[in-house]
């Protein structure tokens, strides 16, 4: 009789893209300590929230992990996605999704969001960012200021923030105001805009 393999063949991490033309489509991540995609309920209803906007809409995802909410987004009629992230193998496994994809518009970044955001040569402006950090690392608060104050938003953008639900909401730059806000379980998630933002 043959021996058995002590080590059982793990599946690969997927995350389904809900909607747009990838619908359904599903793509594998890596097994990275802290990466936790958001969950399809809770990005179905941010997508719901952004319908009026996501057509044509310049995106910034500063924690791309997964690249959930980016891929998301293209999907949905976004022209432009930039993802950043820092971990080698959630870059190479982006680039191959975005590869399977033949995603139009899908910029990847090898960078620490808060670095990044300081670099005076960047000249691009976003009508929205989604800001979906590792739990626990207290990084939402400044890079919200970080991106009003470096001149990322266009007038009137939109910001996703998603944290432990428990920790409720960070503290907003002066001239953004909370147009939505919901929890799932242990997440907190909330669509913030600058002033002159309109949605329904």
């Amino acid at each position: 009789m043959a021996a058995r393999n002590p080590t059982k063949t793990k599946r690969p991490n997927q995350l389904r893209i809900i909607g747009g033309r990838w619908r359904s489509r599903r793509l594998s991540f890596p097994d990275v300590e802290g990466l936790r995609p958001t969950p399809d309920r809770v990005r179905e209803t941010l997508f719901n929230w952004l319908a009026p906007v996501i057509e044509g809409a310049r995106c910034l995802d500063l924690f791309a992990g997964s690249g959930a909410l980016g891929l998301e987004a293209l999907s949905r009629g976004a022209v432009e996605v930039v993802m950043l992230d820092r971990d080698p193998q959630v870059i190479a496994r982006l680039k191959e999704n975005v590869a399977t994809l033949s995603a139009p518009g899908a910029t990847i970044v090898a960078a620490d969001a808060l670095p990044w955001l300081q670099s005076p040569h960047q000249k691009s402006t976003f009508d929205i960012v989604f800001l979906d950090p590792p739990f626990g690392q207290d990084l939402l608060e400044p890079c919200c200021k970080l991106l009003e104050e470096r001149g990322w938003l266009t007038p009137s953008a939109y910001i996703y923030l998603e944290s432990e639900s428990v920790l409720g909401l960070p503290s907003l730059p002066d001239h953004w105001r909370l147009k939505r806000s919901q929890k799932a379980g242990q997440v907190g998630y909330h669509l913030a805009t600058r002033e002159g933002a309109t949605t329904t």
